[in-house]
């Protein structure tokens, strides 16, 4: 309060006060309490005693507590309403807890004090002894006190944890890919595994080896989230590797020039090449462009297989390798570290010894510890997912588009919506390489692998997760259908395929007896899809139009009113057009003979 009664505003410093019980400074939150009017303040007769006694200066000391009351103190009025006999200041302008001011700090006339100060002195001598704080207030003073300390000190820790977490992580620009780390469409990362020896300190070989991309991995995952599927990409297929920019350490850009009919692990290490060259090299190979990138060397599977306690394995037989130094008996096996490194390294003691047997063993590995990673042992341990979180940010080099904790955050949180059961690896279909007598590269197998990439491209997963159409959908192509000689169809060229639409035309009359189609010319614009437009009553006719290109239910696009007798339907070719006779529509299935594994999948056993 000030002189005249207005409230003041509290400084906060001054809500920290000294306890002489506990020897401590406590948080005080409630205002102090006021004294009665009339009642001595506490304290008042000692600060009474110290005023000096002559010249009618200030006290030493500052205001008495009685200050803060202060009434009828602007006269200099005594307790009991009238003047005191001298008119000097009191001690440090301190006020008689009764209003007036105080004797005992005032020059009485002719130097002597004045019988009112007496009287106040009397009564401020007289202390009340001072309340003690109630167990219950000092406990809840303390909590308030130290719980601000912990929320100092939790985020002081949690900023410490994630620089250091964001210092792990090393970052490269592929110049390739233009997501955010979240995105309401399909994700494609790239999962390369290096087998440079660098920083190693030869610890398995060359330590001045820049590797090649020994383990390759295109993960998709869905646009709704409901499933992924990780294509494995065979080391030592043959294959075109394009032209690559690669950003230098002096901020300049290099172009690495392609090469044609080379491995494809050559795309990384060798001349220069980073990972964004792999990344355009997967784009050349299957049409499918990835948006991220994740790299790790082989100290990645050691320590992350440590983190999570070990991984779970399976081999249908003993194995005693020498090279990758694996040997474990035939059986189920928790293996982390260095073994867990054997375990995914070894192929000359499964299958056919070479590094499609040895695809099976790390599609086996990861697929155990997707499942570790997403158990309740894991994601309910602080200490565990700490460790986790340290381990995988050290071991990993990302774009740059996810290189941060919050973005990797963000990323694994938008990943983790999808179920383990509804993640299947597969193997990219190929072939033994024709050019060769003794074969030790493969080519793609041109038939079935362009029908897995096509999937992918078109977000089918390769489990049922997808494989329910709606009952709108799957109507359109049940029913009666028209004649062949009954269907009128004008086709239209937006494929981008020169020819197509006469193409059509002719295979239409010739092979499937549509003698009443045409050629309508270039549409309007290019399309992604297949279409065709029909009117109600030409529904018969658009189902057996549909059944010989093989058209899915989508494509076909039913009008909302009838059409003249002899009009004709419109089909315009889309970019999914290959040529007149193949089906149209993606497959729903994946090839016959493909290797794969679901990622929950227990049973499964090296042989």
């Amino acid at each position: 309060m000030d002189t005249q009664g207005r409230r003041q505003h509290v400084d906060p410093a001054d809500q920290w006060v000294f306890d002489p019980e506990t020897g401590s400074y406590q948080l005080r939150l409630d205002p102090p309490q006021q004294p009665e009017r009339g009642v001595p303040a506490q304290g008042a007769g000692r600060r009474a005693q110290r005023v000096q006694p002559q010249g009618g200066g200030r006290a030493r000391q500052g205001r008495s507590g009685a200050e803060d009351e202060g009434h009828g103190a602007a006269d200099g009025r005594s307790a009991d309403g009238g003047r005191t006999a001298g008119a000097g200041r009191a001690a440090g302008n301190g006020r008689a807890a009764g209003g007036g001011r105080a004797a005992a700090g005032s020059r009485a006339a002719g130097g002597t004090r004045g019988e009112g100060g007496g009287r106040a002195a009397a009564r401020t001598s007289r202390r009340r002894p001072k309340a003690r704080k109630s167990a219950k207030k000092r406990a809840l003073i303390w909590t308030a006190g130290t719980l601000g300390v912990v929320v100092i000190a939790a985020c002081i820790g949690v900023y410490a944890l994630y620089q250091q977490l964001n210092g792990n992580i090393n970052t490269i620009d592929p110049g390739i890919g233009s997501k955010n780390a979240t995105s309401t469409g399909p994700v494609n990362i790239l999962v390369i595994g290096t087998d440079s020896r660098q920083g190693l300190k030869g610890k398995y070989g060359d330590s001045a080896n820049v590797g090649h991309a020994d383990t390759t991995i295109l993960f998709h995952v869905s646009k709704d989230r409901s499933n992924a599927t990780a294509l494995s990409i065979p080391r030592d297929i043959i294959t075109d590797i394009p032209d690559c920019p690669t950003k230098q350490s002096d901020g300049s850009t290099k172009i690495i020039p392609a090469e044609s009919g080379v491995r494809f692990n050559t795309s990384l290490g060798q001349y220069g090449r980073d990972p964004g060259c792999t990344m355009r090299t997967v784009k050349a190979l299957t049409g499918i462009t990835p948006d991220h990138f994740m790299m790790a060397n082989f100290d990645a599977v050691k320590d992350l297989s440590t983190a999570v306690g070990g991984v779970e394995v399976c081999l249908a037989k003993d194995i005693d390798d020498p090279d990758s130094h694996l040997k474990l008996a035939k059986g189920r096996h928790t293996v982390a570290g260095e073994q867990a490194l054997a375990f995914v390294r070894t192929r000359h003691s499964v299958g056919f010894g070479g590094d499609l047997s040895r695809i099976e063993l790390q599609q086996q590995f990861l697929s155990s510890m997707m499942r570790t990673m997403k158990s309740g042992d894991t994601l309910t341990s602080p200490t565990k997912l700490l460790k986790l979180a340290n381990t995988a940010t050290k071991a990993l080099t990302v774009d740059t588009g996810i290189g941060s904790v919050t973005k990797l955050s963000e990323l694994a949180k938008d990943l983790s919506r999808v179920d383990t059961k509804n993640i299947t690896f597969a193997t990219v279909p190929v072939i033994d390489n024709p050019a060769e007598k003794v074969h030790t590269t493969v080519v793609l197998d041109k038939t079935k692998a362009p029908q897995l990439f096509s999937m992918v491209q078109d977000d089918i997963s390769l489990t049922e997760v997808k494989k329910k159409q709606k009952a709108s959908e799957a109507a359109k192509l049940k029913g009666p259908k028209a004649d062949p000689i009954d269907v009128r169809v004008e086709v239209l060229n937006g494929s981008g395929v020169f020819g197509a639409a006469q193409d059509t035309v002719n295979w239409l009359q010739n092979d499937e007896g549509v003698s009443r189609s045409t050629n309508g010319g270039n549409a309007p614009a290019e399309l992604k899809k297949t279409t065709l437009e029909y009117a109600p009553n030409q529904a018969d006719q658009a189902r057996r139009l549909a059944a010989m290109m093989g058209l899915p239910a989508a494509a076909l696009k039913q009008g909302t009113e009838d059409a003249a007798p002899r009009a004709n339907m419109t089909l315009t070719l889309g970019k999914d057009f290959t040529q007149a006779g193949t089906p149209i529509a993606t497959p729903t299935k994946a090839p016959e003979g493909i290797q794969k594994v679901e990622a929950d999948d227990k049973s499964v056993c090296a042989k």
